[in-house]
């Protein structure tokens, strides 16, 4: 396995004899069942062997004594590289050592680094009561969590317990959070502290009901116009993906359905296989936003262009995602990769918005429908709008764009 990645017989010949050369050559074999990249194999036998040297400068001698030498090898490297990048370095360094060390000793499993729940011991029926009673979809237990860490990591610096928060103590920590959170983000830690502190006057944990004491904020949801861009630059901006190579056809294929259906990029991410009924000449849309699911007719351009990726996309995989990362181990992409994309791709062409992504062409596609004069009614249900005024939102630029060629063209505007 190692010829495959290394031309020179030499270094083949240097890596096993290190005294963890079956060992590395054992993981090398494991990377390659993921069809990972020479590259990455070559960066991480590069750094076993840097582990190996430590160990064996350490005199340690048998394999059951590995694990506990990592750490000190973590921050060796770090010590080594100074200022640089150091949570990079830390996982380059310890991510390697780990998955070989899981791989080729029974009893070793990698340490998790997945922050607990806030306050999964002091109130441990919070979350399971925002899922099972409140009905919220696991991705927003995240903002809530999101939220909840920093008020924990308050009261504990502050020596308060949950029975001894006070109006004044949640005055406190809304105003440290004011100092690095947009308006948006204030109003969405509000929410979710009423939604606590509700629940923990409940429980009984706390004798009063604090909620009252969070103020409350509006934002209006018409007071802004949407990040959209004009349709001859999406249409810009589908010419200029380069469809011969794989990577083309993939990002032609995502920004076709974003542009043509208004998709969130969650959605997109979330597509499978069985979403697609060619026989039919539709696409399901399952689980959106507001818990429902949609399904289009399958238009000409979108279908080509996913049966362009799909010709092309590797068959040895078994997620039913239709869109994979270009990289191995080609798992599915995430909602975030969606949206960095058509970021990248606005910018490669001198497309400027503000927070550009793919929520951008979703404005877009709705821009187009209202200017096509299409019901609002109508508009809302296509894209998925849980509340008429997420459309209404739209006529306002409508309005814009008539008052400003009223303006070009020398008119009175009341």
């Amino acid at each position: 396995m190692l010829e495959r990645h290394f031309r020179s017989l030499k270094s083949v010949d240097r890596i096993r004899a290190q005294w963890l050369g079956p060992l590395i050559e054992r993981y090398v074999q494991s990377l390659d069942e993921l069809h990972t990249g020479t590259a990455t194999v070559q960066q991480h036998v590069r750094v076993l062997g840097h582990f190996n040297e430590f160990v064996v400068g350490r005199g340690v001698q048998r394999l059951d004594e590995l694990p506990h030498h990592v750490d000190a090898f973590v921050s060796l490297r770090l010590a080594e590289h100074g200022k640089q990048d150091r949570a990079t370095i830390g996982s380059k360094s310890r991510l390697p050592v780990e998955r070989m060390l899981s791989l080729t000793l029974p009893g070793f499993t990698r340490r998790s680094y997945h922050l607990a729940m806030p306050f999964s011991a002091s109130v441990p029926g919070f979350f399971t009561f925002l899922l099972n009673e409140k009905g919220l979809r696991p991705t927003t237990l995240h903002n809530y969590s999101s939220t909840l860490r920093p008020l924990e990591a308050f009261l504990a610096q502050s020596g308060i317990s949950l029975s001894e928060l006070t109006p004044s103590s949640i005055t406190d920590f809304i105003t440290i959070r004011a100092q690095t959170l947009h308006k948006s983000g204030m109003l969405n830690t509000a929410g979710a502290l009423r939604v606590f502190l509700a629940y923990l006057n409940r429980e009984g944990i706390i004798a009063n009901d604090l909620a009252r004491s969070v103020p409350r904020g509006r934002i209006y949801r018409q007071a802004s116009i949407p990040r959209a861009i004009s349709w001859p630059d999406v249409e810009r901006l589908l010419t200029s993906v380069d469809n011969r190579s794989a990577l083309g056809k993939r990002d032609y294929a995502i920004l076709t359905l974003l542009a043509s259906y208004g998709l969130r990029a969650r959605e997109v991410a979330a597509l499978c296989l069985d979403d697609l009924d060619w026989a039919h000449g539709q696409i399901s849309i399952p689980m959106r936003k507001g818990g429902h699911s949609t399904r289009y007719p399958l238009s000409a351009t979108v279908g080509e262009a996913i049966v362009a990726y799909l010709r092309v996309r590797r068959t040895d995989i078994a997620d039913r995602q239709v869109f994979l990362a270009a990289k191995s181990p080609y798992t599915p992409m995430r909602h975030t990769g969606v949206s960095c994309m058509v970021s990248s791709r606005m910018r490669s062409i001198g497309i400027q918005v503000a927070r550009g992504g793919s929520h951008t062409l979703r404005h877009a596609c709705v821009q187009h429908l209202v200017e096509a004069d299409l019901p609002f009614k109508v508009i809302g249900d296509y894209v998925g709008h849980r509340h008429p005024a997420s459309t209404l939102v739209y006529g306002k630029v409508a309005v814009h764009k008539l008052r400003e060629i009223v303006i070009a063209q020398g008119e009175d505007v009341l």
